[in-house]
């Protein structure tokens, strides 16, 4: 997508402050954190949501997740926990339509969230 600013990352267009990357994923951390911890994983694939999987999909939103785990952990929050985040859609939250998981930890978070 030509004008997705996660595309653009990807591309290395944009440039991010990267932790993890390989031939299907990219985390970085995020550029307005809303904790200590916070950054975001997403496919390198341009998916704009999760409503636009299919079982096709499943092996990387595994991979997605695994991946998370590893990383919440060497970032600090393995230990005491974090908050995943996926925003769907306009009702979501979501502002980039480009499917990613926001990772959040480093202090205790409230809930229930906005």
């Amino acid at each position: 997508m030509d004008n997705c600013i996660f595309c653009k990352i990807v591309k290395g267009e944009i440039p991010s402050k990267k932790i993890f990357e390989n031939d299907e994923m990219l985390a970085f951390h995020d550029i307005t954190p809303q904790a200590p911890i916070h950054f975001l994983i997403i496919p390198k694939r341009h998916i704009s949501n999760l409503m636009e999987t299919d079982a096709a999909d499943s092996a990387l939103l595994g991979k997605l997740l695994f991946k998370t785990q590893e990383l919440a952990a060497e970032l600090g929050c393995g230990e005491n926990g974090f908050r995943l985040v996926v925003n769907c859609k306009k009702h979501g939250g979501q502002t980039v339509d480009h499917l990613h998981l926001h990772v959040l930890g480093g202090r205790q978070l409230a809930w229930p969230p906005g």
